[in-house]
């Protein structure tokens, strides 16, 4: 295993503790997957496939064909699709399967799917029979630039997002653009959310040419698909490297998230995780112009290339007081505190223990259409309720 060559274009390597951890491989067909799996060393090995009813009709036959010619034995688990099914009930039936089906520890889960396929398998990798291994194929633009990389993994619990969960690490990320052509616009909508994060945080740059592409993004050029699902993946290796189990950095990733999962829960998930990120970033900028951080300008091109990507800016239907209290239950609390993740500058994150509840209640408010007196000239977009 990790013999694939470092000079491959396609191939990017994420590092633990300096060493190897896994590949990601950036493919644009399915027609690599049987050789790279054969690193993993597979071939007396049974695996068990879980996607959802989505993603099942699309990619399961192809990929179960494929899987047929590399290993033993080739299972197939498939969940309801949607956020309401990551749950503790759902890893129960798929721990049932595995056990009647006899799967041991050195057999193989693979996640085909997005985000809550990728995050309810590696759970249930990681903790059935103490933890085996298994594979990522993410199949939604923000599965395969964020979820699938990095080892998080959980089920929501009682529509508290991610709260059980653990880190397991997959032993292979294979990405293969060419299904983000086909994709609903409202999940590639979605997943942009999570890429303008990565450029805000990280790469000033990156954020920058995702702006200067966005007709090319919009019309899914498979070159700049490429590029930015790589540049992404870049990102996030970068991050995750250094900070494996978000005991300090990583918690930069969490731009947006603080709001935004609040928005999700009190939404009842009506809203996809990338809508609550995108709302939840503008919040966050809003915190940091105020601060004085961002100027006035920057924050509005932040809120506003939301809406050139499809991405809303508001909510309606909730109360910003709800919203700052949900998030007080959020896993990110650290000794009471809230984590909260604020912009310097645009591609400059930090982590900040000290927004005020004051703070936070006057950026909701912000992004909340009940209490917005919208500046002239200035485009709003409503979102979906």
């Amino acid at each position: 295993m990790g013999t694939t060559k470092q000079n491959d274009k396609n191939t990017i390597t994420v590092r633990e503790n300096g060493h190897f951890s896994y590949h990601i491989f950036l493919e644009k067909s399915f027609k690599e997957l049987a050789d790279r799996l054969s690193e993993l060393e597979i071939q007396e090995r049974r695996v068990c496939v879980v996607t959802d009813t989505n993603v099942a009709p699309l990619y399961l036959d192809e990929i179960r064909t494929c899987l047929q010619t590399c290993c033993r034995q080739a299972e197939e688990y498939i969940i309801p699709a949607g956020e309401s099914h990551k749950t503790l009930d759902t890893v129960r039936g798929l721990y049932e399967h595995l056990i009647l089906k006899g799967f041991d520890r050195q057999d193989v889960l693979v996640a085909l799917g997005g985000g809550v396929v990728g995050d309810l398998t590696g759970f249930a990798a990681a903790t059935y029979l103490r933890g085996i291994r298994f594979i990522q194929i993410p199949t939604t633009l923000l599965s395969q630039i964020d979820s699938s990389i990095g080892g998080k993994t959980g089920v929501d619990f009682d529509s508290y997002k991610n709260m059980v969960g653990a880190f397991h690490q997959p032993s292979l990320v294979y990405i293969n653009i060419s299904v983000l052509s086909t994709l609903p616009e409202e999940q590639f909508a979605s997943g942009m959310g999570e890429l303008l994060k990565s450029g805000l945080i990280r790469d000033a740059d990156f954020y920058e040419w995702t702006i200067e592409h966005m007709e090319e993004i919009e019309e899914r050029d498979k070159n700049t698909l490429r590029h930015m699902v790589e540049q992404c993946c870049q990102i996030k290796r970068a991050v995750v490297e250094k900070d494996p189990q978000e005991k300090g950095e990583r918690a930069i990733l969490n731009f947006g998230h603080t709001v935004g999962h609040a928005i999700e829960k009190l939404k009842n998930f009506e809203l996809l995780h990338g809508q609550c990120v995108s709302l939840g970033m503008v919040a966050a900028a809003y915190i940091s112009w105020k601060r004085g951080y961002l100027d006035e300008d920057e924050f509005y091109e932040i809120r506003d290339m939301n809406v050139g990507f499809g991405l809303p800016i508001t909510f309606d239907g909730l109360k910003s007081e709800d919203i700052v209290a949900a998030t007080k239950k959020d896993k990110k609390m650290n000794a009471g505190r809230i984590k909260f993740i604020l912009l310097k500058k645009i591609g400059k994150a930090y982590i900040d223990q000290e927004v005020t509840e004051e703070e936070m209640l006057e950026a909701v408010n912000s992004i909340n259409s009940a209490m917005i007196e919208e500046p002239q000239g200035s485009p709003i977009y409503k979102g979906t309720n």
